[in-house]
């Protein structure tokens, strides 16, 4: 199917445009007037290159701030009364962000030709998560779909602070390290050979830690096409090995194992389980289809594998508290909050709640791990300062004693 770009009239006598996938032009105004209006111009869009394309994406990611957005706008125009297919055509005219404008069209066509909300969904999901799109199938099974929108809302929300507070605690470290090895890069080729010629011109003893200089300069200047190639490919095949299944695995089992970082992603995981689980049970999906969608969602390979063990002993009619207590990377908290919910038939409220105390452990892990990192960075760098001017002032003070010994 081509792209076709059209101008109308609506029924009020305003003017629209958009965009509509069809097979022909006919086709393509065909579509139009089944919206309601009145197409006047309809023609062919010019066809893009792939690296077009591909740049054109890059530059037109939607951001979760996108998708809360049509979230919420979405939500309130079904609350009014708004048919779907007629709520999408206002949010398509209304969205700014084009990819998201493109996917908003193309769902759109997939209702109008009679597929469901969810599935609809579902062929875009490199823009709406697993559980997005599962979530909407809850909601149009239970007949749930305004609260169900309104939960996804505050999932994306809390999903989204949550990043953002994790990501800025990092910024700062990551900035302060990158800097820092540029100094030191700078130093080694630089500055260090200036000293090193005039410590051998005076045949001085040279101590160990300007030894170990001088050889990583060696290294730098003598093999620097091999070091620099040898990190560049490195990282390339670092960074297809963990898009596979058993490079995820292991990316995110050592994440978990992180001094710092890694207790505040088993939290965040924690939160996200409690909050995912609770919203999804009160949306009226079976414990098993549960599991299975929070397998999906969960964001970390080594949790969701876990997880396939827990439904795999759910099915055999097991009890959930019993098959945690045997997985790994769930806190007891969890595990005696599910155990009480069991028990008194009040899982989906103990699973808020715990959902609800995770949030805060994670805004105070994040905090904490932001105090910590700054006396670390520090240390560390009083530590590379340190070797780098033992190993320039340690000769110095040699050849200043055989200066004045001289004399």
């Amino acid at each position: 199917m081509a792209h076709f770009k059209y101008t109308a009239i609506t029924a009020t006598g305003t003017k629209a445009k958009g965009i509509v996938e069809a097979d022909s032009s006919a086709a393509a105004e065909a579509i139009v007037a089944d919206r309601g209006l009145i197409p006047t111009s309809v023609r062919k869009s010019r066809a893009k290159t792939e690296n077009a394309s591909s740049l054109g994406a890059f530059f037109n990611k939607v951001k979760p701030q996108d998708i809360i957005l049509f979230t919420k706008q979405f939500r309130t125009l079904l609350g009014a009364g708004v048919p779907v297919t007629r709520a999408l055509e206002i949010l398509e005219a209304q969205t700014e962000n084009k990819k998201l404008k493109t996917c908003i069209i193309e769902i759109g066509q997939e209702i109008r030709q009679g597929s469901p909300l969810h599935k609809a969904f579902r062929k875009r999901t490199d823009i709406f998560s697993e559980l997005y799109c599962n979530m909407l199938q809850a909601g149009e099974i239970s007949g749930t779909l305004m609260e169900v929108l309104e939960r996804l809302i505050y999932i994306v929300e809390h999903e989204n602070k949550v990043t953002k507070d994790i990501k800025s605690a990092l910024t700062y470290p990551i900035i302060v390290m990158v800097a820092l090895a540029i100094c030191f890069v700078v130093l080694i080729v630089f500055v260090l050979p200036t000293f090193i010629n005039l410590f051998e011109q005076q045949n001085i003893e040279l101590p160990w830690p300007t030894r170990i200089c001088i050889m990583v300069n060696r290294l730098l200047v003598d093999y620097w096409p091999i070091i620099v190639g040898g990190m560049i490919g490195g990282g390339i095949a670092l960074y297809y090995y963990f898009k596979s299944a058993k490079g995820r695995l292991m990316r995110d089992r050592l994440l978990l194992k992180l001094p710092i970082l890694g207790m505040v992603f088993q939290k965040a995981a924690m939160a996200r389980f409690g909050s995912i689980f609770s919203i999804l049970q009160s949306s009226g999906v079976t414990v098993l289809d549960t599991m299975d969608i929070v397998s999906k969602t969960i964001g970390n390979a080594a949790i969701s594998r876990e997880f396939d063990k827990i439904r795999t002993q759910l099915e055999q009619g097991r009890g959930i508290s019993e098959p945690l207590r045997k997985a790994r990377y769930f806190t007891p908290m969890v595990i005696s909050m599910i155990a009480v919910g069991e028990e008194s038939g009040r899982i989906e409220e103990m699973m808020r709640e715990a959902a609800q105390h995770y949030d805060y452990e994670v805004e105070y892990a994040v905090s904490r791990m932001s105090e910590l990192i700054g006396p670390i960075l520090t240390a560390g760098l009083a530590v590379v300062v340190g070797f780098f001017a033992l190993a320039i002032f340690l000769p110095l003070t040699e050849l200043m004693q055989n200066a004045m010994s001289a004399m």
